[in-house]
């Protein structure tokens, strides 16, 4: 490629490039003449730095219709995934050992699943139809008496099916089993009310919705019974749940995308419905197709 050639970018499935509001948000938290301080430390410095932190869980929870202590801050969906799927199989296992997802998910959901039967639990694989979409009565089929966590996605990665999550999650609370939400492809792009689904864990990052890379939170809902073991130790931070000291730029910077997100939205879905008809009117002729 020469300096003049231009490159069409068409992998924003994989990840956006930042906004450029965001980078400035970012940006001016990284040097001495802004708010660079351990957010935990108790001085001055440490509570503008925090503050930035608030600010942020409230901008992304408010796109996710949830409260801020809710979420917990990871470094992006795999963590997010690997937190809720291990740290809730583990909390649970002296309940049972009998998990449920699909092989179509995202390979941060279904290699956890793949090494976790490798440590012993019972983990059933549920096929999807033609076009990828799982059908909720053939997962109430699946659960057991010893079923403890179901990990079903909202939308494909790859092919864009999605899922039915208000019903896998009533399914699931039906059964006292917990339900885990890989969210990564609808975050930012489809509204999420999640006080109002039925879900129990939903994993997100920054990257997809023109935020940063590096940075992702773990929805955990307000639900007695839902407990999850840390997968790292050494502090105190969120709850002893995800400790280290938190990236302040970048979670401000994913504040600052999710707060553009649910503005531009609707506007967002209406000129992705126009694009897909302009293509396929351009193409729905060609022999085979």
């Amino acid at each position: 490629m020469t300096g003049q050639d231009k490159l069409v970018y068409l992998d924003y499935a994989a990840t956006t490039p930042v906004d450029p509001r965001v980078a400035e948000t970012i940006s001016a938290l990284l040097t001495a003449e802004g708010d660079f301080a351990n957010p935990s430390a108790i001085h001055p410095a440490g509570r503008r730095s925090s503050e930035h932190v608030a600010k942020a869980a409230g901008q992304l929870a408010s796109l996710l219709g949830t409260s801020p202590d809710r979420l917990v801050w990871t470094s992006g969906a795999t963590e997010s995934d690997n937190h809720a799927i291990a740290g809730t199989a583990h909390a649970r296992a002296h309940r049972g050992k009998h998990l449920v997802t699909m092989p179509t998910e995202h390979k941060a959901v279904a290699d956890v699943f793949r090494a976790l039967e490798k440590q012993g639990f019972a983990v059933t694989w549920l096929e999807p139809d033609a076009q990828g979409v799982l059908d909720p009565e053939q997962l109430a089929t699946a659960l057991r008496d010893d079923t403890q966590l179901v990990s079903i996605m909202h939308v494909n990665n790859e092919t864009g099916a999605t899922q039915d999550i208000a019903r896998i999650g009533e399914i699931c609370h039906e059964h006292g089993v917990i339900y885990h939400v890989d969210a990564t492809q609808s975050v930012g792009k489809l509204p999420l009310d999640l006080e109002k689904l039925p879900v129990d864990l939903v994993s997100m990052t920054a990257h997809k919705l023109y935020g940063p890379k590096g940075v992702g939170a773990l929805y955990i809902a307000d639900r007695p019974d839902l407990v999850i073991e840390p997968l790292m130790h050494g502090g105190g931070q969120q709850r002893r749940l995800r400790p280290g000291t938190l990236p302040v730029p970048l979670i401000a910077g994913f504040g600052h995308a999710a707060e553009i997100a649910a503005t531009t939205m609707a506007d967002d879905l209406q000129q992705l419905r126009n694009l897909r008809d302009r293509l396929w009117a351009g193409i729905r002729d060609i022999d085979g197709l």
